[in-house]
């Protein structure tokens, strides 16, 4: 804390300064990406707090505005997962209203898509039921509660899909938990469904596969999972709570192997 009272001094400093020169805000941002390094650790609620103290502790309109717009930014765009909740409080906070104004109209929308597409399925929260259909034809309800899920939004005719699909499978097959995989096809070819479908094999027993698709695009499917581009991943606990989203392959074998030792903690005492 002592760190971060330093670095809020230096800060308020330069936001003094910058007031009076609001076109010169370039060590102003550099003290916003120190601000923000040294909170990264620190929950999301402790992030939209701390963002919601920088962004009030001005009264110069364009200073506010530069410090609200680097923030959005900083946390939309975040590599971290779980900041989009951070991009999300400010939004609602400051710039929904008009409180602050975007850049542009154009960004309004954009922002305006982000947070429809992203709220909800934050971290912690609850994934949301949709009910799909088998390639049968038979309705399914995805996730359910009882056993992890792992939730993979994709289209056969995405690059990216095509190459997330030839390696989740070996990541899968090292599940030691009971765990259902649900394979939402977002395309319509059903011909190159049917195709994947043979080829998307996973010989772990503690693993159900499901195949579901929307194909009348009938459900909020899209936008309740934030499905703006495939491929589309995520990572539920039994009670359906979100662990994980919008994950990388690889972050998601990190969880495995996490989860997995923690079954074997229980299983060995």
């Amino acid at each position: 804390m002592k760190r971060l009272f330093v670095i809020l001094f230096c800060l308020t400093a330069t936001v003094l300064h910058a007031q009076t020169d609001s076109l010169s805000f370039a060590k102003l941002d550099n003290m916003l990406a120190g601000y923000t390094q040294a909170i990264t650790n620190e929950s999301t609620d402790v992030k939209s707090a701390e963002c919601d103290f920088l962004i009030s502790s001005v009264k110069d309109s364009l200073t506010m505005q530069h410090i609200a717009l680097w923030l959005w930014d900083k946390y939309k765009d975040s590599e971290l997962m779980g900041d989009e909740a951070v991009a999300i409080h400010i939004y609602d906070n400051w710039f929904k209203d008009g409180t602050i104004a975007m850049r542009s109209e154009f960004d309004k929308l954009d922002a305006d898509i982000f947070t429809a597409f992203n709220r909800s399925t934050l971290l912690g929260m609850k994934a949301p039921t949709v009910d799909l259909k088998t390639p049968c034809g038979r309705k399914v309800r995805i996730p359910q509660d009882g056993s992890h899920s792992i939730l993979f939004f994709f289209d056969t005719g995405c690059a990216k899909c095509q190459l997330e699909s030839k390696v989740l499978p070996g990541i899968i097959e090292k599940v030691e938990f009971p765990t259902k995989v649900y394979a939402v096809f977002c395309g319509h070819d059903k011909a190159q469904w049917r195709k994947f479908r043979r080829t998307f094999k996973v010989r772990n027993k503690k693993v159900g596969i499901v195949h579901a698709w929307d194909p009348e695009l009938e459900t909020d499917m899209l936008r309740l999972y934030g499905v703006i581009s495939t491929p589309r991943l995520y990572f539920t606990d039994t009670d359906g709570e979100i662990l994980g989203r919008r994950l990388e392959p690889e972050s998601l074998a990190e969880i495995i192997q996490y989860i997995n030792a923690y079954y074997g903690q229980k299983e060995n005492k």
